[in-house]
């Protein structure tokens, strides 16, 4: 990378590579990954062993639009993601925090998919 990172994000991508050498999703169980930004918040469920995005979530979506990135509607977002997931036949995922620790927005977003029934 050309451009200097914060030192803050240059450990949570330290963290990201760590993690990401022991997850992979299949087509059995796929990973859940989140990302998330200051305005917004981005989840996918990614089939690594055929490279596709089987299902997608985030807050620039229309219905969604209105929350915000933080734990309540990060909970909210979390339960819309596992009814999309249920509708596509998908019980069970890897959660790949992307580098984020685990606690807060992303935290709660996992809950959220997990009282919509997602095993992970």
């Amino acid at each position: 990378m050309i451009r200097k990172l914060s030192d803050k994000n240059r450990k949570r991508l330290k963290r990201k590579i760590h993690i990401r050498k022991n997850l992979r999703g299949t087509a059995d169980r796929p990973r859940m990954t989140v990302t998330r930004s200051n305005s917004n918040l981005y989840v996918q469920v990614i089939d690594d062993d055929a490279g596709k995005t089987l299902a997608s979530i985030s807050t620039l979506e229309k219905e969604f639009a209105s929350l915000k990135p933080n734990t309540k509607d990060a909970a909210k977002l979390g339960e819309a993601m596992g009814a999309r997931l249920k509708e596509k036949k998908i019980t069970t995922v890897v959660f790949d925090r992307n580098g984020y620790l685990y606690h807060g927005v992303v935290k709660a977003l996992a809950d959220g998919a997990r009282s919509a029934g997602i095993v992970f």
